[in-house]
């Protein structure tokens, strides 16, 4: 059940879609093709991406009510969570939709992870092509003519590393210093998250990224790289507006 759901709604859409822009590319590059694919998917999770970062802004601009409610309820650890939460939610403020963005990207890496490590391509698998969707008579599985899609590239990986700690870097901000006396158990926790966010997740990738074929790499930098894009431009409008 599981795995028919993934082909029909994950696997098989992504598939006919690298295949097609194979097929139209001169080049019939399969590096171009999933780059072209990665542009779409980004403009299809423009929303999610611009509510993610209008939730990182508001979340900033409620810090300080945020540290008067752990100070009026230091004695009460148990209390801070839930009047924390009731605050995002009097300010229509969503703090887990960088989370689902991130979430639903992940069965879009495991697709083409699939697609180039587990057949389909150079050879096109013509019972699952649309159609619409023709099988090119070549796939260029060497973007640009140097890396092979499906065979892991430190290069990319190193890629994602930097731009996904360049993209962390942006949306999240310069790195704010306390002082003794805001010390706290919970800021201490913020801390700890804010360093994972910055250094380890983005090491993580970095690993991650080469261990598998490198089409999916390729996928996280374009995204990573739009990402950026994207907070540079709209990032500051929204830090503009009222």
């Amino acid at each position: 059940m599981i795995g028919t759901l993934f082909h029909a709604i994950i696997y098989n859409p992504i598939y006919n879609g690298l295949v097609y822009f194979i097929d139209v590319l001169p080049s019939h590059d399969a590096g171009v093709a999933v780059i072209i694919m990665t542009l779409i998917v980004r403009v299809i999770l423009f929303p999610l991406s611009r509510r993610a970062i209008q939730a990182q802004i508001a979340m900033k601009k409620v810090a300080p009510e945020i540290e008067a409610i752990k100070a009026k309820l230091k004695d009460k650890p148990a209390e801070q969570g839930p009047a924390i939460f009731a605050l995002y939610k009097e300010r229509n403020i969503k703090p887990f939709a960088g989370l689902l963005l991130m979430l639903v990207q992940l069965p879009i890496l495991i697709g083409l992870y699939w697609t180039f490590t587990h057949g389909g391509l150079p050879k096109i698998n013509t019972a699952i092509l649309y159609a619409f969707v023709h099988a090119p008579d070549v796939v260029n599985m060497h973007f640009l003519g140097i890396v092979d899609m499906s065979k892991r590239n430190i290069v990319l990986a190193l890629l994602a590393m930097i731009t996904q700690f360049t993209y962390t870097r942006l949306s999240m901000g310069p790195r704010g210093e306390k002082t003794a006396a805001e010390e706290s158990f919970s800021n201490d926790m913020a801390k700890s998250f804010d360093l994972q966010a910055r250094y380890v997740l983005p090491l993580m990738v970095g690993v991650i990224a080469f261990s598998i074929a490198a089409a999916a790499p390729l996928y996280w930098v374009t995204s990573n790289v739009f990402m950026i894009c994207q907070e540079l431009v709209t990032g500051r409008r929204f830090h503009g507006s009222k």
